[in-house]
């Protein structure tokens, strides 16, 4: 019997498609992204930004976000250098190969969304529904203006 449980289906779809999505970008050589990754790179797409400010972003603790960024800049995701005339003060911003990760990411999403869709004879009524959801919950609104918090 299908589950009615929206949670439970949209929570399990969810773990699918990031294990997916993973998958493929593994395979485009990213095999270390995460998906806190992908919450900073997206703050990280307008230009650099300081560690304190990636933390309010994401709500977490400035240390918190200091880890995530050391790691990031481990794999060549980013890099620190000096923000303004303070040289104590560093700003976070992506590295080619960081850029290369978010392409690679968006290839994987379009191509699971297409490997997905497929599935469904006529996928537009339950794209329709989805936005329908979406709007009235505000949840695409707040990823899409970066407020969705990992």
């Amino acid at each position: 019997m299908p589950s009615r449980d929206l949670t439970l289906l949209f929570t399990a779809l969810a773990a699918a498609c990031d294990e997916r999505v993973r998958g493929r970008m593994a395979g485009a050589g990213h095999p270390e992204v995460r998906s806190v990754h992908g919450y900073v790179f997206q703050h990280l797409l307008t230009g650099p930004i300081r560690i304190t400010d990636l933390a309010g972003l994401l709500g977490m603790t400035p240390q918190g976000a200091s880890k995530v960024a050391a790691e990031m800049e481990r794999i060549g995701y980013v890099t620190r250098r000096v923000s303004g005339d303070d040289q104590r003060v560093r700003a976070l911003e992506l590295t080619e190969r960081g850029r290369e990760a978010i392409e690679a990411g968006r290839a994987a999403r379009q191509a699971v969304t297409e490997e997905l869709l497929a599935d469904l004879a006529d996928p537009e009524p339950f794209l329709d529904a989805l936005d329908v959801l979406s709007d009235r919950t505000g949840a695409l609104r707040d990823l899409m203006a970066r407020r969705l918090r990992p």
